[in-house]
């Protein structure tokens, strides 16, 4: 996006940045620092095995810090367009440009879990900002009649390809050298980044100053420690026997406490951090169902896929983590496929979500019919491609959908941070707590079943030394439970697709943004009003 005198009758210009930058080179120098920022989270989760070897750290705390990053990410929404009114492009990338050097030192020291995840929450927050300084700028030079269809395709294939590729990156970067230096090369691409802000782009402030009033900090604060405690019982529940342990409960209710004191609080509040309006609205209820039980049924890309390839077909981490190529092929043609077709032609939401749910059926009855111990990594193609065109898809058009919900536009800040929630934290969290937990039950029940024969009188399990043979008791229960779910999942998957296309569904996308002098001139009347 771009500020109003940004909307000239001639080429596209973006005054922030200095005059002897071509004008044709401008809009790919923010493209960039929309890639360093994507790479540079706090925490690296792919380094997660790394960092529990060599810390104190268990993987559920790496789990912890890396979601809380979603969260502040997930926060930031609500007030982002407040905040891109109140400071210049150049000192919005200054200081998130700090905060995340500051966070990568941090995190690459600090053993302190609560430090940790705060450290990230942070970051995740300014991370988002930053994003958002650098993708409004632009916005105008991607689709000059502000069409969200079209920006959202650009959105995701840079958001969703920087995790893909960081996650390469970061595993290649341990394996060669340690997991530290990770912190240090994106410490270093920031700092370049700080000085390419410095030398290049200079304070342009629009045409109206909008002081940061009317805002409702202690809802974003109790938001926050709702989200927060939500993943902390999906990270931590298996870990802690889930309601058996105090800390579950202490994490369930407190969550719940915040949750109440919230909507408590929206009833009265003139501004809400979220407002009745946005929770309530049709569009965003919708995109919150889909959102979870499109992630739920793919929740096993997060609780199988790395003991499949680890503990079945023997891949090392460098192996795994090349698997990513074919999940980024899947984001790339997910992108160009929505682009083409729901974003220009204008297919219908109903379409173009069989079409993710169709993809999602493509990967759990792969794995469900094809899962065995001599599986190539290269067969691994398919399922994993179709994984992430999936994703994304769905991503692209119910996060259009939100923007077509007919909100008044102060009121959809706060409906993108219920979408970001639901759809990329919850989507993280809650299906692989529940398919994680059901895996644990089902191999329980197969080992017993599989290991009742293994009886001394048997001689072919005599001769097997008894720790050799309950790790192959082990890894044919871990498989044979692997393809139970998958074929539970497939059933699930299938029978949604069958509601979609029973369903009748003529909506097509339509989302234009409004003019940035509409939108300043609503966020004036908030502030004031506030």
């Amino acid at each position: 996006m771009a500020d109003a005198h940004h909307l000239p009758a001639g080429p596209f210009d973006i005054p922030d940045v200095r005059g002897f930058i071509p004008r044709r080179l401008k809009p790919y120098l923010f493209i960039l620092f929309v890639i360093i920022i994507q790479f540079s989270g706090g925490l690296y989760l792919a380094a997660a095995s790394d960092m529990v070897g060599t810390t104190a750290l268990m993987q559920e705390d790496i789990l912890m810090a890396g979601y809380a990053s979603l969260v502040g990410l997930s926060i930031n929404f609500a007030v982002m367009f407040r905040i891109k009114f109140r400071f210049s492009t150049r000192t919005q990338l200054l200081v998130c440009g700090t905060v995340l050097i500051a966070a990568n030192f941090i995190c690459a020291h600090t053993q302190s879990v609560p430090l940790l995840v705060a450290t990230c929450f942070v970051a995740g927050w300014f991370r988002m900002q930053a994003t958002f300084a650098c993708n409004s700028t632009i916005q105008l030079w991607l689709t000059p009649v502000r069409d969200m269809a079209i920006f959202f395709c650009y959105v995701y294939i840079i958001v969703d390809s920087a995790i893909q590729l960081s996650g390469i990156a970061t595993v290649y970067t341990a394996f060669f050298s340690q997991w530290e230096y990770m912190h240090w090369i994106m410490v270093a691409l920031l700092a370049f980044m700080l000085l390419a802000v410095l030398v290049l782009l200079r304070p342009v402030r629009g045409p109206m100053f909008i002081p940061l009033l009317g805002i409702d900090w202690l809802g974003a604060l109790l938001w926050s420690g709702f989200m927060l405690c939500f993943v902390f019982v999906c990270v931590y529940g298996n870990f802690y026997d889930w309601w058996d342990s105090a800390e579950i409960r202490y994490a369930a209710v407190l969550g719940a406490a915040c949750l109440t004191i919230n909507l408590w609080r929206a009833t009265f509040l003139h501004h809400p951090y979220i407002s009745f309006m946005a929770l309530t609205n049709r569009n965003v209820i919708r995109a919150t169902a889909i959102y979870l039980l499109f992630f739920t049924l793919m929740a096993t890309e997060h609780v199988f896929e790395h003991s499949y390839a680890i503990h079945i077909l023997g891949f090392d981490e460098t192996n795994m983590i090349d698997l990513n190529w074919y999940v980024f092929a899947g984001i790339i043609a997910g992108c160009a496929f929505t682009y083409l077709t729901f974003a220009l032609r204008r297919w219908s939401y109903r379409t173009m979500t069989a079409i993710g749910f169709a993809l999602a059926a493509l990967y759990l009855g792969y794995f469900y019919f094809f899962l065995d111990y001599g599986v190539e990594k290269e067969m691994l193609c398919l399922p994993l491609f179709a994984r992430g065109a999936g994703a994304v898809i769905i991503s692209i058009v119910f996060l259009t959908s939100i923007v077509q919900s007919g909100l008044p536009f102060v009121l959809f800040p706060q409906a993108l941070t219920v979408n970001g929630f639901t759809g990329a934290v919850m989507g993280a969290t809650l299906g692989p707590a529940i398919i994680g937990e059901w895996l644990s039950h089902t191999v329980a029940r197969n080992a017993s079943l599989l290991g009742s024969d293994l009886v001394p009188s048997n001689a072919a399990a005599a001769r097997v030394p008894f720790g050799e043979l309950f790790g192959m008791v082990q890894v044919q229960a871990l498989a044979v439970s692997m393809k139970e779910i998958y074929g539970w999942l497939l059933i699930g998957a299938l029978l949604v697709l069958v509601l979609i296309l029973a369903g009748y569904g003529p909506a097509r996308p339509w989302a234009i943004f409004p003019k940035w002098s509409t939108i300043r001139r609503r966020i004036r009347h908030l502030a004031r009003t506030g």
